[in-house]
């Protein structure tokens, strides 16, 4: 398969590529930065990267993904999210592309009502700009499969971690503070709200479905890619301060505490695992032990 990666150089991105090249498949790479760059909101420059490299399946993975920042920046948010997204999917179509796949989120459910796994019949109620840009995503993805005939599969991953997540996100936030404290630093760790629950998987499971939908999806159907175990965030913080090596103490700090957090946000993966006969092959655990492994190895941001 010869296959296109935007966002190549974010957190997912570079674990697809490598699951993509060690299945035997030829990966070309974008990304806003590096040797050849090319920043999707640049219509022109999608256009051309496509036009040059005519990828059977596009990997559509490029993003504004931070939640919390997108309260700040809903502008930035909106342009990279949507306007991107319909740049890379018009040069898709016009380079001929058999399949893309957009990388969605669970965020789009938004304020559900029932604490119960969301399957993707359930309604859309976005809460955040970040997940108002990824439902607007979702349904240009639909539109470029139901007016041009542009096979894309639409997927709505839950909450990932793994090792080489920017600190800004919760899990390597909290580990890279609990190795601070192991090496002198404040045993005092602040956190934000610790009541919702979420379904967090393993980002290398979470590419494997990635894959085996590119392959396997039907052109125009949404999936979710989910562990479906709910766990609380205080559940998840401490599970991680439980490996710390000195003793440390969870402390709210109101910085960290969003303007509208989603209590509850666990997804049935029934559909991706019918489709594809997926599993999941991490553990929570395990995901939390890699993670704070690679901060004690002294990952970069």
């Amino acid at each position: 398969m010869k296959t296109l990666v935007t966002g190549a150089r974010g957190f997912a991105g570079p674990y697809l590529v490598d699951h993509l090249r060690a299945s035997g498949d030829e990966v070309t790479t974008i990304d806003r930065t590096g040797t050849d760059p090319v920043d999707i909101t640049d219509r022109t420059a999608v256009f051309d990267a496509l036009a040059r490299h005519r990828p059977d399946v596009v990997f559509h993975l490029a993003a504004f993904t931070h939640v919390g920042e997108s309260f700040e920046r809903p502008d930035r948010v909106l342009r990279v999210n949507v306007e991107g997204t319909a740049n890379v999917l018009d040069a898709a179509r016009e380079a001929g592309v058999q399949r893309v796949l957009v990388a969605g989120s669970a965020e789009e459910y938004g304020a559900v009502t029932e604490c119960r796994p969301i399957t993707e019949s359930d309604p859309l109620c976005p809460v955040s700009p970040y997940a108002v840009s990824k439902v607007a995503a979702s349904y240009l993805a639909a539109q470029a499969w139901l007016a041009d005939g542009l096979a894309t599969i639409r997927v709505r991953a839950f909450n990932h971690t793994g090792p080489h997540q920017a600190p800004k996100f919760l899990v390597p936030a909290l580990a890279r503070r609990i190795v601070a404290a192991e090496r002198g630093g404040d045993s005092r760790i602040g956190i934000g709200n610790t009541d919702p629950v979420r379904d967090l998987s393993d980002v290398r499971d979470v590419v494997r479905a990635y894959r085996l939908l590119a392959q396997h999806g039907v052109p125009g159907e949404a999936y979710n890619v989910a562990s479906g175990r709910a766990v609380t965030v205080a559940y998840i913080a401490d599970a991680l301060v439980a490996q710390a090596q000195v003793p440390v103490e969870l402390v709210t700090d109101p910085a960290l505490v969003r303007p509208v957090d989603i209590p509850y946000l666990v997804g049935d993966a029934s559909k991706l695992r019918a489709t594809t006969g997926w599993e999941p092959a991490f553990t929570l655990e395990q995901t939390l032990a890699d993670v704070v492994g690679a901060a004690r190895a002294g990952e970069p941001a």
